[in-house]
């Protein structure tokens, strides 16, 4: 057993776990932290989706009752209908839009420096939208409309670009369009559960010539850290909320992206985008 393998795909999997709910970008940090790990190679690649799946499982089991409730009422209850039909609109732009431009994205845009900029970008964003008057239309998802949730899904297409944050786009879009921030919070984690898997299948078949048997434990390792961390992340993450901004992740953000650069810049680390 390749023991240094097993402990990169823990720290990756923590890594993943920590930042995919929050507004700082998981593809981002992931990205980084295989360049330093040296686990950047195609086969790295498609283990950073699969990872992915442990992240969303966490929020299936944070939220398994209202997910029974809504599997259970989708013949009776309209409700719960609403509930499905807004996944639904929410997850489209970013699908269509990911095969698309998919290819094109992970050639240029899934290397460090590019990650940096928009690190940066978003963080300025984020204090933007913090720092300005919103009026609050929806208080909660059940009241969200058809048309809230297709504003929240265009804001996540941008987070097709590495280094913007899924977690962000649908959260800070969502406020931005009227949802209240706990409203905002909550409809990102549902959307993340058709996202990713999405994202972690398509992956899994275009890619399943790089794969062996022999990938099962790491690629285990790596989806059980990220669901303990996510799951603990999103308990911690409604506390927060409830009496805090996104600011902090806004510093944050600029911080590490200008961190990330700078290294760059002065040779400290070679970082592979060049």
């Amino acid at each position: 057993m390749d023991v240094a393998l097993y402990l990169k795909a823990l720290i990756l999997g923590v890594v993943e776990g920590l930042t995919e709910f929050l507004p700082i970008s998981s593809t981002g940090h992931l990205i980084i932290a295989s360049e330093l790990l040296g686990f950047h190679d195609a086969r790295g690649k498609v283990f950073e989706i699969v990872i992915q799946t442990g992240a969303m499982l966490a929020v299936i089991w944070e939220y398994r009752e209202r997910f029974a409730r809504v599997i259970a009422g989708l013949f009776s209850d309209p409700a719960a209908r609403r509930f499905m039909l807004n996944l639904v609109i929410a997850f489209l732009p970013a699908a269509v839009l990911g095969l698309a431009f998919n290819g094109a994205i992970k050639k240029y845009l899934f290397h460090a420096v590019p990650v940096a900029l928009a690190f940066i970008f978003g963080g300025l964003i984020i204090l933007w939208v913090e720092r300005g008057t919103r009026r609050t239309a929806v208080e909660s998802v059940d009241e969200m409309t058809w048309k809230d949730a297709l504003k929240v899904g265009v804001a996540q297409a941008f987070a097709l670009i590495p280094g913007t944050s899924r977690a962000g786009a649908t959260i800070i879009g969502g406020m931005l369009f009227g949802l209240s921030r706990r409203a905002a919070t909550e409809f990102s984690f549902f959307l993340a559960v058709p996202t990713l898997i999405a994202a972690g299948a398509y992956d899994l078949y275009a890619n399943r010539a790089l794969l062996s048997a022999g990938d099962f434990g790491v690629f285990s390792v790596g989806s059980i850290a990220a669901f303990v961390s996510a799951f603990l992340c999103v308990r911690w993450l409604l506390r927060y909320i409830a009496t805090h901004d996104f600011s902090v992740f806004a510093w944050y953000r600029i911080g590490f992206g200008l961190l990330v650069l700078s290294t760059g810049y002065t040779g400290l680390v070679n970082w592979s985008a060049g």
